[in-house]
């Protein structure tokens, strides 16, 4: 017991491990901030649209005799129901939450591309034009071949 406890504070101390539990962490936060945009600002803007359409009243009632007017209502009253607008609510979800992540990506991939890049540092080393061996960059004589060097 104590070897297993031990392979597994080896396995949990991974830093791939660790840098997965702080991804879905943040994942799991930014979630909740892009479905308040969409919920509470983007899916009113689209409402206010279309004249008030309202996607999550949009259903089918599958059994029962009674018809009802909302989602909620057929709901608590236990009847069947296709809810094919709670659907199309969550296609839009993804749809502006997909568009959001690619803004937020394109927006980190520009600001990475515009860094300066790193110089490049000075060759220290040159290869020998007749012997092909690698010698200093200030050599005048390949000390392999004995070459003169221009």
């Amino acid at each position: 017991m104590k070897k297993f406890m031990e392979e597994f504070k080896v396995f949990i101390m991974r830093g791939n491990v660790i840098d997965l539990a702080v991804g879905v962490i943040i994942g799991g936060a930014f979630q909740a901030i892009i479905n308040s945009l969409v919920n509470d600002v983007i899916m009113p803007l689209i409402s206010l649209l279309t004249g008030g359409i309202d996607f999550t009243n949009w259903f089918i009632q599958l059994s029962g005799s009674e018809k009802y007017a909302t989602l909620a209502a057929a709901q608590e009253a236990g009847v069947s129901v296709l809810a094919y607008g709670n659907f199309i609510a969550a296609i839009f979800n993804f749809l502006i939450m997909a568009f959001v992540i690619f803004c937020l990506v394109k927006t980190i991939n520009n600001v990475n591309a515009k860094r300066k890049p790193a110089e490049e540092e000075a060759p220290t080393t040159k290869k020998c034009p007749y012997c092909q061996s690698e010698i200093d960059i200030n050599a005048t004589r390949c000390p392999h071949c004995t070459s003169e060097l221009n």
